[in-house]
């Protein structure tokens, strides 16, 4: 589940004994009946390790049992979220993305209709390949898209993509095979790569208008902007960030997609390239520096809080100063704490739903 059993264990040993403040939201009754008496959560490969991270030390310190964190990805997570109201479906999503419209209408057809947004901090994604492998040192968006876009602009002309190495492209990267290991279709991941770096590319290389130019939609060319080839070169990774490592691991030149909590937990295996000349840090997110940034959220179901035993608690516990702020342990995981989050405290003590 977690990239680094022992260092998971030695956050684990350095914070389950927590500070008398984190504890005051321990004052809770566990009276309310239900058949379920534990939290279940389902989502985002990329808010996983920090949800197993809050889950694990919750059982160790409340008188509620350790919530069960599945993942899945995004969109499955909120999918199931998504499902109604009742002890069989789960009460939490765990997303890497804010959720859709289309998705809030599916919730509320199944009768979910107060969701309370929660956002936890933020993520940076980054590109990353074998550390021994050749010098990716510098990307910029036109780059991933020269290199995976299903459809270029060759000489004035949009073609199909035939490029086989990075300096086909750019005499600045390496004459490498091009391989890349992206995140799946499912995953929250994906939408912050099609959006901040292949349509930026699409926009950067003068394909989108282009596209638009030969009579297509702007929504069609966005689409098309979006679309990967599928000749081998681009790899779908529909599960979490430990099958692109190991993709990373059988591909000498291949280049993965990652969150920065799990490249910085694997810098003994991968080295990253920087993007627009920004290297993702916890620092260059915060600052809004770093182009490839997003927020990371969970979705609790309200209708849940008062028969789920511990559910409230658990939202208020992981958005707590002493787990997502600035000098907790998912800090020191890689997440960028959120500088509203006294904010986002308060909107969960008052139980505050979308509108």
């Amino acid at each position: 589940m977690l990239s680094d059993t022992s260092k998971f264990q030695e956050h684990m040993m350095s914070f389950v004994k927590l500070t008398a403040s984190a504890l005051a939201i321990a004052a809770v009754s566990a009276t309310a009946a239900a058949a379920r008496d534990q939290v279940q959560v389902a989502g985002s490969s990329t808010v996983l390790p920090y949800a197993s991270i809050v889950a694990e030390a919750f059982g160790e310190n409340f008188d509620f049992p350790t919530p069960v964190v599945e993942s899945g990805g995004s969109s499955a997570g909120l999918k199931r979220f998504c499902e109604g109201v009742g002890e069989n479906t789960i009460d939490v999503a765990n997303a890497s993305r804010k959720i859709k419209d289309k998705e809030i209408a599916a919730c509320a057809e199944a009768g979910v209709t107060d969701i309370i947004e929660v956002r936890i901090g933020y993520d940076g994604i980054v590109f990353a390949s074998q550390l021994n492998g050749p010098a990716f040192t510098a990307f910029e968006p036109a780059d991933i898209f020269n290199a995976l876009g299903a459809k270029v602009l060759k000489d004035g002309e949009i073609v199909d993509n035939t490029y086989a190495q990075w300096a086909d492209f750019n005499a600045d990267l390496p004459a490498a095979d091009i391989m890349a290991f992206i995140p799946g279709t499912k995953h929250g991941t994906r939408e912050v790569f099609e959006e901040k770096v292949l349509v930026a590319g699409c926009e950067a290389t003068g394909a989108y208008d282009a596209m638009v130019a030969s009579g297509m939609s702007e929504d069609d060319a966005e689409d098309a902007c979006m679309s990967v080839r599928t000749d081998g070169k681009s790899v779908d990774i529909d599960g979490d960030y430990t099958e692109t490592l190991a993709s990373i691991d059988a591909n000498p030149n291949g280049i993965g997609v990652f969150g920065l909590a799990f490249y910085e937990n694997n810098t003994d295996k991968l080295k990253t390239a920087t993007m627009s000349g920004v290297e993702a840090t916890t620092a260059t997110i915060a600052s809004g520096d770093y182009p490839v940034s997003r927020p990371l959220f969970f979705y609790v179901k309200k209708a849940h809080i008062g028969v789920i035993p511990g559910l409230k608690e658990y939202a208020e516990f992981f958005i707590s100063d002493d787990m997502a702020g600035p000098d907790g342990p998912l800090a020191e995981y890689g997440l960028v704490s959120d500088p509203e989050l006294a904010s986002t405290q308060a909107a969960i003590e008052a139980e505050d739903t979308m509108q």
